[in-house]
Protein backbone atom coordinates (compact mmCIF):
# COMPACT_ATOMS: atom_id res chain seq x y z
CA UNK A 1 0.00 0.00 0.00
CA UNK A 2 0.79 3.63 -0.62
CA UNK A 3 2.58 5.74 2.46
CA UNK A 4 -0.02 6.77 4.76
CA UNK A 5 -2.80 4.45 3.63
CA UNK A 6 -4.50 2.89 6.65
CA UNK A 7 -6.28 -0.32 5.63
CA UNK A 8 -9.05 -1.61 8.29
CA UNK A 9 -11.11 -3.39 6.30
CA UNK A 10 -9.73 -6.48 7.54
CA UNK A 11 -13.42 -8.76 7.77
CA UNK A 12 -13.86 -8.84 4.67
CA UNK A 13 -9.63 -9.50 3.24
CA UNK A 14 -6.29 -9.37 4.76
CA UNK A 15 -2.98 -8.98 3.50
CA UNK A 16 -1.17 -12.04 2.48
CA UNK A 17 1.65 -12.46 5.19
CA UNK A 18 4.45 -12.97 3.26
CA UNK A 19 5.67 -16.20 5.03
CA UNK A 20 2.42 -17.96 3.77
CA UNK A 21 3.31 -16.33 0.22
CA UNK A 22 6.85 -18.25 0.32
CA UNK A 23 4.99 -21.19 1.53
CA UNK A 24 2.83 -21.20 -1.38
CA UNK A 25 5.38 -20.30 -4.10
CA UNK A 26 6.77 -24.07 -3.98
CA UNK A 27 3.73 -25.58 -5.47
CA UNK A 28 3.51 -22.89 -7.98
CA UNK A 29 6.84 -23.74 -9.60
CA UNK A 30 8.87 -26.84 -9.27
CA UNK A 31 6.54 -28.81 -6.78
CA UNK A 32 3.50 -28.90 -8.69
CA UNK A 33 1.39 -31.74 -8.83
CA UNK A 34 -2.13 -33.20 -8.53
CA UNK A 35 -2.45 -34.73 -5.28
CA UNK A 36 -4.80 -37.86 -7.44
CA UNK A 37 -1.84 -38.77 -9.46
CA UNK A 38 -0.07 -42.06 -8.29
CA UNK A 39 3.51 -40.70 -9.38
CA UNK A 40 6.39 -38.94 -7.38
CA UNK A 41 4.76 -35.34 -8.19
CA UNK A 42 1.19 -36.08 -7.13
CA UNK A 43 2.39 -38.06 -4.09
CA UNK A 44 4.25 -34.94 -2.99
CA UNK A 45 1.32 -33.01 -3.30
CA UNK A 46 -1.08 -35.05 -1.78
CA UNK A 47 1.63 -34.91 1.55
CA UNK A 48 1.41 -31.21 1.25
CA UNK A 49 -2.28 -31.30 1.68
CA UNK A 50 -2.30 -34.04 4.39
CA UNK A 51 0.30 -31.85 6.22
CA UNK A 52 -1.75 -28.84 5.83
CA UNK A 53 -4.78 -30.98 6.73
CA UNK A 54 -3.50 -32.18 10.37
CA UNK A 55 -3.35 -28.40 10.99
CA UNK A 56 -6.82 -27.90 11.42
CA UNK A 57 -7.67 -31.53 13.02
CA UNK A 58 -5.25 -30.80 15.79
CA UNK A 59 -6.28 -27.66 16.39
CA UNK A 60 -10.06 -28.14 16.58
CA UNK A 61 -9.84 -32.00 17.43
CA UNK A 62 -11.02 -33.66 14.84
CA UNK A 63 -10.27 -36.58 12.62
CA UNK A 64 -7.36 -35.67 9.15
CA UNK A 65 -10.50 -37.10 7.17
CA UNK A 66 -13.15 -34.39 8.56
CA UNK A 67 -10.85 -31.56 7.50
CA UNK A 68 -12.59 -30.89 3.55
CA UNK A 69 -11.01 -28.28 1.90
CA UNK A 70 -13.15 -25.42 0.02
CA UNK A 71 -13.02 -23.04 -2.26
CA UNK A 72 -13.47 -20.57 1.02
CA UNK A 73 -15.91 -19.77 3.71
CA UNK A 74 -18.90 -19.71 1.84
CA UNK A 75 -18.73 -22.67 -0.20
CA UNK A 76 -18.35 -24.45 3.37
CA UNK A 77 -21.25 -23.04 4.97
CA UNK A 78 -23.22 -24.10 2.02
CA UNK A 79 -21.50 -27.95 2.19
CA UNK A 80 -22.59 -27.69 6.06
CA UNK A 81 -25.57 -26.63 5.44
CA UNK A 82 -27.22 -28.15 2.76
CA UNK A 83 -25.06 -31.28 3.31
CA UNK A 84 -26.14 -32.23 6.68
CA UNK A 85 -29.73 -29.75 6.23
CA UNK A 86 -31.27 -32.30 2.98
CA UNK A 87 -31.81 -35.15 5.19
CA UNK A 88 -33.20 -32.48 8.05
CA UNK A 89 -36.82 -32.23 8.09
CA UNK A 90 -36.47 -28.62 10.30
CA UNK A 91 -33.74 -26.21 10.90
CA UNK A 92 -33.24 -23.98 13.20
CA UNK A 93 -30.80 -20.49 12.74
CA UNK A 94 -29.97 -17.22 14.05
CA UNK A 95 -31.58 -14.37 12.12
CA UNK A 96 -27.95 -13.10 11.77
CA UNK A 97 -26.24 -15.49 10.09
CA UNK A 98 -23.65 -14.86 7.37
CA UNK A 99 -25.72 -14.26 4.17
CA UNK A 100 -24.27 -17.88 2.86
CA UNK A 101 -26.50 -19.79 5.44
CA UNK A 102 -29.29 -18.00 5.14
CA UNK A 103 -29.77 -18.23 1.84
CA UNK A 104 -28.62 -21.85 2.02
CA UNK A 105 -31.65 -22.57 4.00
CA UNK A 106 -34.10 -20.63 1.85
CA UNK A 107 -33.34 -23.35 -0.71
CA UNK A 108 -33.95 -25.65 2.43
CA UNK A 109 -37.27 -24.15 3.11
CA UNK A 110 -38.07 -24.23 -0.55
CA UNK A 111 -37.71 -28.10 -0.77
CA UNK A 112 -40.33 -28.39 2.15
CA UNK A 113 -37.87 -28.35 5.03
CA UNK A 114 -39.33 -26.35 8.01
CA UNK A 115 -36.87 -23.51 9.35
CA UNK A 116 -36.67 -21.79 12.50
CA UNK A 117 -34.57 -18.13 12.73
CA UNK A 118 -33.94 -17.15 15.99
CA UNK A 119 -34.31 -13.47 16.92
CA UNK A 120 -31.13 -11.41 18.93
CA UNK A 121 -31.24 -8.77 21.40
CA UNK A 122 -30.04 -4.92 20.71
CA UNK A 123 -26.56 -6.11 20.90
CA UNK A 124 -26.89 -9.26 18.66
CA UNK A 125 -26.75 -12.20 20.62
CA UNK A 126 -28.76 -14.79 20.68
CA UNK A 127 -30.60 -15.74 23.94
CA UNK A 128 -29.74 -19.67 24.54
CA UNK A 129 -32.66 -20.55 25.97
CA UNK A 130 -34.73 -18.68 22.73
CA UNK A 131 -32.25 -20.99 20.48
CA UNK A 132 -33.10 -24.30 21.92
CA UNK A 133 -36.47 -23.94 22.70
CA UNK A 134 -37.01 -24.50 18.65
CA UNK A 135 -35.45 -27.33 18.63
CA UNK A 136 -37.40 -30.76 18.34
CA UNK A 137 -37.43 -34.47 17.74
CA UNK A 138 -37.17 -33.66 14.45
CA UNK A 139 -34.57 -31.15 14.08
CA UNK A 140 -32.01 -32.11 11.69
CA UNK A 141 -29.71 -29.23 11.97
CA UNK A 142 -28.82 -26.16 13.97
CA UNK A 143 -26.29 -23.51 12.36
CA UNK A 144 -24.64 -20.89 14.80
CA UNK A 145 -22.32 -18.20 13.77
CA UNK A 146 -19.63 -17.58 16.28
CA UNK A 147 -18.39 -13.83 15.70
CA UNK A 148 -20.92 -11.71 13.74
CA UNK A 149 -19.70 -10.31 10.72
CA UNK A 150 -20.99 -7.13 10.48
CA UNK A 151 -21.32 -6.22 14.60
CA UNK A 152 -18.58 -8.45 15.78
CA UNK A 153 -20.81 -10.19 18.66
CA UNK A 154 -19.56 -13.01 19.92
CA UNK A 155 -22.50 -15.40 20.45
CA UNK A 156 -23.03 -18.35 23.03
CA UNK A 157 -21.99 -21.13 20.41
CA UNK A 158 -20.53 -23.79 23.07
CA UNK A 159 -23.64 -23.02 25.59
CA UNK A 160 -26.11 -23.47 22.43
CA UNK A 161 -24.72 -26.46 20.94
CA UNK A 162 -24.65 -27.87 24.48
CA UNK A 163 -28.58 -27.12 24.95
CA UNK A 164 -29.02 -28.37 21.69
CA UNK A 165 -27.82 -31.86 22.02
CA UNK A 166 -29.65 -31.94 25.61
CA UNK A 167 -32.91 -31.23 23.54
CA UNK A 168 -32.33 -33.52 20.51
CA UNK A 169 -28.46 -35.75 20.87
CA UNK A 170 -29.07 -36.22 17.23
CA UNK A 171 -28.96 -32.96 15.71
CA UNK A 172 -26.19 -31.83 14.19
CA UNK A 173 -24.88 -28.43 14.99
CA UNK A 174 -22.44 -26.45 12.82
CA UNK A 175 -20.78 -23.41 13.71
CA UNK A 176 -19.56 -20.56 11.20
CA UNK A 177 -15.88 -19.64 12.36
CA UNK A 178 -15.18 -17.97 9.23
CA UNK A 179 -14.64 -14.24 11.41
CA UNK A 180 -13.24 -15.65 14.72
CA UNK A 181 -10.59 -18.26 13.86
CA UNK A 182 -7.26 -17.55 15.28
CA UNK A 183 -8.78 -14.34 16.60
CA UNK A 184 -10.39 -15.46 19.60
CA UNK A 185 -10.42 -19.09 20.99
CA UNK A 186 -12.59 -21.68 19.58
CA UNK A 187 -14.60 -23.25 22.21
CA UNK A 188 -13.59 -27.20 22.01
CA UNK A 189 -17.08 -28.42 22.83
CA UNK A 190 -17.72 -32.02 22.13
CA UNK A 191 -21.23 -30.87 20.63
CA UNK A 192 -20.12 -28.72 18.17
CA UNK A 193 -20.16 -31.42 15.13
CA UNK A 194 -18.91 -29.10 12.10
CA UNK A 195 -17.17 -26.01 11.68
CA UNK A 196 -16.55 -23.71 8.71
CA UNK A 197 -12.88 -21.48 8.28
CA UNK A 198 -11.94 -19.37 5.63
CA UNK A 199 -8.21 -18.83 4.48
CA UNK A 200 -8.38 -15.01 3.61
CA UNK A 201 -9.41 -13.71 6.61
CA UNK A 202 -6.27 -14.86 8.41
CA UNK A 203 -3.45 -13.21 6.11
CA UNK A 204 -3.81 -16.53 3.77
CA UNK A 205 -4.81 -16.67 0.17
CA UNK A 206 -8.02 -16.48 -1.47
CA UNK A 207 -9.75 -18.65 -2.74
CA UNK A 208 -9.76 -21.42 0.09
CA UNK A 209 -11.18 -22.50 3.15
CA UNK A 210 -12.53 -25.46 5.16
CA UNK A 211 -15.66 -27.40 6.47
CA UNK A 212 -14.00 -29.40 9.47
CA UNK A 213 -16.47 -32.10 10.32
CA UNK A 214 -15.76 -33.26 13.98
CA UNK A 215 -18.10 -35.87 14.44
CA UNK A 216 -19.08 -38.87 12.58
CA UNK A 217 -21.13 -38.08 10.14
CA UNK A 218 -20.57 -36.40 7.20
CA UNK A 219 -22.64 -34.02 5.10
CA UNK A 220 -24.03 -34.96 1.82
CA UNK A 221 -21.59 -33.67 -1.05
CA UNK A 222 -22.62 -30.51 -2.91
CA UNK A 223 -20.20 -30.92 -5.94
CA UNK A 224 -19.58 -34.16 -7.92
CA UNK A 225 -17.36 -35.45 -9.65
CA UNK A 226 -14.05 -37.26 -9.52
CA UNK A 227 -14.84 -37.80 -5.32
CA UNK A 228 -11.83 -35.52 -4.11
CA UNK A 229 -11.90 -34.68 -0.30
CA UNK A 230 -13.41 -38.09 0.66
CA UNK A 231 -15.99 -37.75 -2.22
CA UNK A 232 -17.05 -34.67 -0.33
CA UNK A 233 -15.59 -31.97 -2.10
CA UNK A 234 -15.10 -33.28 -5.90
CA UNK A 235 -12.68 -31.01 -8.03
CA UNK A 236 -8.72 -31.12 -7.80
CA UNK A 237 -7.72 -29.55 -4.64
CA UNK A 238 -6.31 -26.04 -4.90
CA UNK A 239 -2.23 -27.47 -3.39
CA UNK A 240 -0.75 -23.84 -3.24
CA UNK A 241 -3.66 -21.91 -1.70
CA UNK A 242 -4.25 -25.11 1.16
CA UNK A 243 -0.47 -24.85 1.87
CA UNK A 244 -1.01 -21.11 2.26
CA UNK A 245 -3.70 -21.78 4.28
CA UNK A 246 -2.15 -24.46 6.59
CA UNK A 247 0.57 -21.80 7.25
CA UNK A 248 -1.73 -19.00 7.93
CA UNK A 249 -3.23 -21.10 10.51
CA UNK A 250 -0.60 -22.31 11.93
CA UNK A 251 1.21 -18.46 12.10
CA UNK A 252 -2.54 -16.96 13.46
CA UNK A 253 -2.85 -19.69 16.17
CA UNK A 254 0.77 -18.89 17.67
CA UNK A 255 -0.19 -14.94 17.55
CA UNK A 256 -3.74 -15.37 18.66
CA UNK A 257 -3.48 -14.64 22.69
CA UNK A 258 -1.44 -11.53 22.03
CA UNK A 259 -2.90 -10.57 18.20
CA UNK A 260 -6.42 -10.39 20.12
CA UNK A 261 -4.99 -7.97 23.56
CA UNK A 262 -3.93 -5.91 20.80
CA UNK A 263 -6.39 -5.37 18.15
CA UNK A 264 -8.91 -5.57 21.67
CA UNK A 265 -6.67 -2.13 22.91
CA UNK A 266 -6.66 -0.50 19.84
CA UNK A 267 -10.70 -0.79 19.00
CA UNK A 268 -11.02 0.32 22.33
CA UNK A 269 -9.09 3.54 21.53
CA UNK A 270 -10.75 3.79 17.85
CA UNK A 271 -14.06 3.84 19.71
CA UNK A 272 -13.10 6.31 22.16
CA UNK A 273 -11.72 9.05 19.91
CA UNK A 274 -15.21 8.67 17.08
CA UNK A 275 -17.08 8.96 20.66
CA UNK A 276 -15.51 12.23 21.54
CA UNK A 277 -15.70 13.78 18.33
CA UNK A 278 -19.11 12.43 17.32
CA UNK A 279 -21.02 12.25 20.52
CA UNK A 280 -24.39 11.12 19.16
CA UNK A 281 -22.66 8.23 17.64
CA UNK A 282 -23.98 4.92 18.39
CA UNK A 283 -21.65 1.21 18.84
CA UNK A 284 -23.66 -1.62 16.67
CA UNK A 285 -23.28 -4.67 18.82
CA UNK A 286 -21.63 -5.28 22.55
CA UNK A 287 -18.92 -3.47 24.41
CA UNK A 288 -15.41 -5.60 25.80
CA UNK A 289 -15.30 -9.30 25.74
CA UNK A 290 -18.46 -9.72 24.50
CA UNK A 291 -17.35 -8.19 21.53
CA UNK A 292 -14.56 -9.52 19.10
CA UNK A 293 -11.38 -7.72 19.22
CA UNK A 294 -10.75 -7.12 15.66
CA UNK A 295 -14.27 -5.31 15.09
CA UNK A 296 -15.87 -1.84 15.29
CA UNK A 297 -19.18 -1.09 13.75
CA UNK A 298 -20.49 2.42 14.58
CA UNK A 299 -23.56 4.17 13.10
CA UNK A 300 -24.12 8.13 12.52
CA UNK A 301 -27.14 10.29 11.05
CA UNK A 302 -27.41 13.10 8.89
CA UNK A 303 -25.09 11.61 6.11
CA UNK A 304 -25.02 8.28 3.63
CA UNK A 305 -22.73 5.70 4.54
CA UNK A 306 -21.01 5.54 1.15
CA UNK A 307 -20.30 8.84 1.09
CA UNK A 308 -18.29 8.53 4.46
CA UNK A 309 -16.62 5.59 2.56
CA UNK A 310 -15.35 7.63 -0.21
CA UNK A 311 -14.29 10.81 1.16
CA UNK A 312 -12.10 8.28 3.76
CA UNK A 313 -11.01 6.32 0.65
CA UNK A 314 -9.98 9.84 -1.07
CA UNK A 315 -7.62 10.06 1.97
CA UNK A 316 -6.24 6.91 2.10
CA UNK A 317 -8.65 5.11 4.85
CA UNK A 318 -9.97 1.73 3.43
CA UNK A 319 -12.77 0.72 5.61
CA UNK A 320 -16.44 -0.90 4.14
CA UNK A 321 -20.33 0.28 5.11
CA UNK A 322 -20.88 -3.49 6.69
CA UNK A 323 -20.50 -7.20 5.67
CA UNK A 324 -18.69 -7.64 2.35
CA UNK A 325 -21.26 -9.61 0.80
CA UNK A 326 -23.77 -7.02 0.60
CA UNK A 327 -21.29 -4.00 0.11
CA UNK A 328 -23.45 -2.93 -3.22
CA UNK A 329 -26.80 -3.20 -1.50
CA UNK A 330 -28.71 -0.70 -0.89
CA UNK A 331 -30.81 -0.31 2.23
CA UNK A 332 -30.48 -0.89 6.06
CA UNK A 333 -28.51 -4.58 6.45
CA UNK A 334 -30.58 -7.41 7.77
CA UNK A 335 -28.32 -7.66 10.10
CA UNK A 336 -28.70 -3.88 11.75
CA UNK A 337 -32.51 -4.36 11.25
CA UNK A 338 -32.41 -7.68 13.59
CA UNK A 339 -31.05 -5.40 16.34
CA UNK A 340 -33.39 -2.80 16.08
CA UNK A 341 -32.31 -0.42 13.57
CA UNK A 342 -34.77 2.18 11.81
CA UNK A 343 -34.18 3.19 8.41
CA UNK A 344 -33.53 6.77 8.04
CA UNK A 345 -32.76 7.29 12.05
CA UNK A 346 -29.45 5.46 11.37
CA UNK A 347 -28.05 6.41 7.66
CA UNK A 348 -24.00 6.04 7.84
CA UNK A 349 -22.95 2.75 9.53
CA UNK A 350 -19.47 2.20 9.02
CA UNK A 351 -17.52 -0.78 9.81
CA UNK A 352 -13.59 -0.70 10.85
CA UNK A 353 -11.90 -3.65 11.14
CA UNK A 354 -8.39 -4.52 12.12
CA UNK A 355 -5.72 -7.23 12.45
CA UNK A 356 -2.94 -7.96 14.18
CA UNK A 357 -0.61 -5.45 12.87
CA UNK A 358 -2.22 -2.46 13.05
CA UNK A 359 -0.94 0.32 14.23
CA UNK A 360 -1.74 3.35 17.23
CA UNK A 361 -0.94 5.34 14.54
CA UNK A 362 -3.30 4.30 12.17
CA UNK A 363 -6.22 4.17 14.37
CA UNK A 364 -5.77 7.28 15.46
CA UNK A 365 -5.61 8.76 11.69
CA UNK A 366 -8.84 6.81 10.71
CA UNK A 367 -10.46 8.46 13.58
CA UNK A 368 -9.79 12.08 13.50
CA UNK A 369 -10.27 11.48 9.64
CA UNK A 370 -14.00 9.57 10.17
CA UNK A 371 -14.48 12.68 12.99
CA UNK A 372 -13.85 15.37 9.89
CA UNK A 373 -15.23 13.45 7.24
CA UNK A 374 -18.99 12.91 8.97
CA UNK A 375 -19.00 16.59 10.05
CA UNK A 376 -17.95 18.11 7.00
CA UNK A 377 -20.36 16.23 5.15
CA UNK A 378 -23.35 17.24 8.04
CA UNK A 379 -22.51 20.84 7.41
CA UNK A 380 -22.75 20.83 3.70
CA UNK A 381 -25.84 18.73 3.70
CA UNK A 382 -27.56 20.88 6.14
CA UNK A 383 -26.58 23.88 4.14
CA UNK A 384 -28.20 22.34 1.15
CA UNK A 385 -31.68 21.31 3.27
CA UNK A 386 -31.81 24.69 4.21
Amino acid sequence: MAAREVYLDNAATTRVDARVVEAMRTHWGDAFGNPSSLHRRGVEAARAVLASRRVFAEYFRADPSGVVFTSGGTEADCLAVLGFGRRARHVVVSAVEHPAVLRSVEVLEHAGVRVDRIAVDREGRVDVGAFAAAVGPDTGLCSIIHVQNEIGTIEPVAEIAQAVKARNPRAIVHVDAVQSFTKIPFPLEPAIDAVSVSSHKIHGPMGVGALVVRGARRPEPVLLGGGQEAGLRSGTENVPGIVGFGVAAEIGLRAMTEGAGRMAALRDRLWARLKAGLPDAELNGPTGDARAPHNLSVSVGGVPGETVLHALEAEGVFVSTGSACRAKKTGLSPVLRAIGKREGIVEATIRFTLCRTTTEDEVERAGDLFVRVVNQKRAVLSGVAR
